[in-house]
């Protein structure tokens, strides 16, 4: 019986990592498309006005896109913590995941919120997303420094599962595209909250049960 728990546990950790290997080398591919720096390809097609009229916009843009790549990374690889050899690398990505959050990442994040497509609605839920994703990583920051390890694991949870809705946004997209075709600014309103919001509420049942 053990055994089958153990192969269970190695199988599961195995394909999460190829899971997430996968979706992080598609995001990797959506950055590189902003390398070198160029004010007119891919998403910024459509943000001309803002680039044009606000002369910030494009380096809240790069420091947002440049940094939540490593936010990503390093978030997986503190997850994966001592159960593959890597209890001091966790605490060190910690540090590096929580630095770029609360300096750069979650701020450019809310500045974009600002101008978001699809209207009043996704600007909303973006602004939310932001600030709930600095509140939770600040939090986690405050248990690890009082050596609170269990509210500690539990926030870098809710920071994670908001983090990984750059990879949750662009699922939904797909999905509800392919199966309505609904008008694309109407997408950008349902997808700006399915893209965090199941997130939250799949963490919180597993905090609940006590299965993270």
């Amino acid at each position: 019986m053990l055994s089958v728990k153990k192969n269970s546990s190695i199988l599961f950790k195995t394909l999460l990592i190829i899971g997430f290997g996968y979706f992080f080398w598609l995001m990797l591919k959506i950055t590189l498309e902003y390398i070198p720096l160029k004010p007119n390809v891919s998403f910024l097609m459509i943000k001309q006005s803002e680039v044009t009229a606000r002369k910030e916009y494009l380096w809240f843009f790069y420091t947002h896109v440049y940094t939540s790549i490593f936010v990503l990374l390093s978030g997986f690889l503190a997850i994966l913590r001592k159960d593959f050899g890597l209890k001091n690398f966790h605490r060190n990505m910690g540090k590096v995941y929580i630095f770029l959050i609360l300096i750069f990442a979650a701020s450019s994040g809310i500045y974009m919120g600002f101008f978001a497509n699809g209207d009043f609605y996704s600007k909303i839920s973006f602004i939310i997303l932001g600030g709930l994703w600095w509140i939770s990583t600040f939090k986690a920051y405050q248990f690890a420094r009082q050596k609170k390890f269990k509210e500690h694991k539990q926030w870098m949870w809710r920071s994670f599962a908001l983090t990984v809705s750059a990879i949750t946004l662009r699922m939904w997209k797909v999905i509800i595209v392919y199966l309505f075709h609904p008008n694309p600014m109407d997408v950008y309103q349902i997808i700006a909250w399915m893209g965090w919001i199941p997130n939250i509420i799949l963490i919180e049942y597993l905090i609940t049960k006590k299965a993270i």
